[in-house]
């Protein structure tokens, strides 16, 4: 069984921001509160994402027993963000429709290596910066949100963030060299996603650009 991660909010919190390479940009907390359906529609669809990608990694790798213990939990807890973000959205009546996804993910996951043991330190990387920058992103929206959804992101703050640190610590325990090149260069490539302009409003997407 693998060691439970602890600390207090506001310590975990400045973890992740010293993990992270920038801050959103402020521009993007702003047209946060004018896009709430985009927003709730798009975390829903980050918290499936999350899951299904906890539970990938448990199918691919089934001989690691820190990744099938730390992965379980976490798949089962984002599982239930889901929901929650899920009833959200019907008490605010909005209405769950297909969204494209940001080019986000699809940035990262190009500096992803296919080999192995390769493939694998990357992946878990990914999922640290991910749970980092969604972590930082609820931490802004507690405080530009109307109070209710305030409080509802104040709430997934901790476990966020310990996501991030599970992500990480599985990386450290399965690396048989550095990855701070490569953590480097994914976290530039985060920052670089989060920063520039975007085409579309999503959880992790850049700001808009001004119209």
């Amino acid at each position: 069984m693998t060691a439970r991660i602890i600390g207090t909010p506001d310590d975990l919190l400045a973890d992740v921001n010293a993990f992270l390479g920038c801050p959103t940009p402020a521009r993007w907390f702003e047209q946060a509160v004018d896009r709430l359906d985009e927003l709730l529609i798009d975390h829903a669809n980050c918290e499936k994402k999350a899951a299904g990608n906890a539970l990938s990694l448990i199918y691919r790798y089934v001989d690691r027993p820190e990744l099938l213990h730390t992965l379980s939990r976490l798949a089962r807890e984002e599982l239930r963000h889901f929901e929650q973000v899920l009833a959200v959205m019907e008490a605010r009546l909005v209405r769950y429709v297909h969204l494209t996804p940001s080019r986000y993910a699809t940035g990262l996951r190009q500096l992803v290596r296919t080999s192995e043991p390769g493939r694998l330190i990357d992946t878990l990387l990914m999922g640290a910066i991910v749970e980092a920058r969604s972590c930082e992103r609820f931490h802004g929206l507690v405080s530009v949100l109307p109070e209710d959804l305030g409080r509802f992101y104040r709430r997934l703050l901790a476990s966020e963030a310990r996501h991030f640190q599970g992500y990480l610590s599985l990386a450290r325990c399965y690396a048989t060299e550095s990855f701070d090149d490569q953590l480097g260069r994914m976290l530039d490539c985060d920052a670089e996603l989060v920063s520039r302009t975007d085409t579309v409003f999503r959880f992790h997407s850049g700001p808009l650009a001004a119209a």
